[in-house]
């Protein structure tokens, strides 16, 4: 009897890696977590649940495994203990698929994780632009007295790129006081994406890093994260403005804060697949023209 090795990619994205144009890989890291960890299973349960969903997208009829090239490089083995090795591991991992010119998607995970990603992205691109989707600002300094944390992951991105290189949509939580500092220095549309269009006009010639924080999405809809808060935008609202950001010159994404232990009905785990799916067969047209 013969048997082949045990693989299990997530959703579709079983390309080889030299064929691909796009990377993704999980990220098992919430040590800063302040309210409700566990979104360090996110991305594993994501490839764990993804046998439950097509890999056809009627929104856009296409289909991940024919019409896109993606490499799922599986979950990265991080220390759990140590936040800033944790984010020099990511740094690296993402460096060098860069480095190859492909695009890393990173899965959180909890948000802080996007500070590693971004470095090497910022050092690639010294042009490189943020597009933030989020409830929370994440622009405080410091917060519980760590200077790293989910709450000044923006921040941390701030003191690497400086002002008017932010745009944040869906904020509708924060502090008074990095409210107040955010309107000085980075690009705020409080509550939606209203004006979306206009600042992706702005950029268009820009290179674009795009962090997508589930919890801009209502907790009716997805309670399945950390810090949950009332007033968010519906699944259709995301979906949308992430297929508008798809079309800007994106150069490195990542999607984090799912928390699977925290909607054990699996809807949450569901819904972030499904925007999964719809970002990167959007994102997959957009790199092939």
């Amino acid at each position: 009897m013969k048997l082949n090795k045990n693989i299990e990619t997530i959703l579709g994205c079983d390309k080889e890696y030299d064929e691909s144009n796009i990377v993704v890989f999980g990220v098992p890291f919430d040590s800063t977590a302040s309210y409700r960890p566990g979104a360090r299973f996110g991305s594993r349960t994501m490839r764990a649940e993804s046998y439950n969903m097509e890999t056809y997208s009627p929104y856009l009829e296409l289909d991940l495994e024919e019409d896109t090239t993606v490499f799922d490089a599986g979950e990265l083995e991080l220390s759990i203990g140590n936040t800033q090795k944790a984010l020099d591991s990511i740094y690296k991992f993402s460096k060098n698929i860069l480095a190859d010119n492909k695009l890393p998607f990173m899965l959180g995970g909890e948000h802080l994780v996007t500070l590693g990603a971004f470095q090497a992205a910022a050092e690639k691109y010294p042009d490189v632009h943020i597009i933030h989707f989020d409830a929370h600002a994440d622009l405080r300094d410091e917060f519980l007295e760590t200077a790293l944390s989910h709450a000044t992951v923006l921040r941390r991105c701030y003191d690497i790129v400086g002002d008017n290189r932010i745009f944040q949509f869906g904020i509708r939580s924060g502090e008074k006081a990095e409210i107040m500092w955010g309107r000085e220095h980075v690009c705020t549309r409080m509550f939606d994406f209203n004006g979306l269009h206009n600042i992706l006009d702005k950029l268009r010639d820009k290179p674009i890093y795009f962090t997508v924080d589930l919890d801009v999405l209502d907790p009716s809809v997805f309670p399945g994260t950390g810090t949950p808060e009332a007033g968010g935008v519906s699944f259709n609202e995301l979906r949308i403005a992430m297929q508008a950001v798809s079309n800007m010159n994106i150069v490195g994404a990542d999607m984090v804060e799912l928390s699977p232990p925290c909607d054990l009905s699996g809807i949450s785990t569901t819904t972030a697949l499904k925007l999964m799916r719809e970002f990167l067969l959007s994102l997959s047209q957009e790199m092939l023209h």
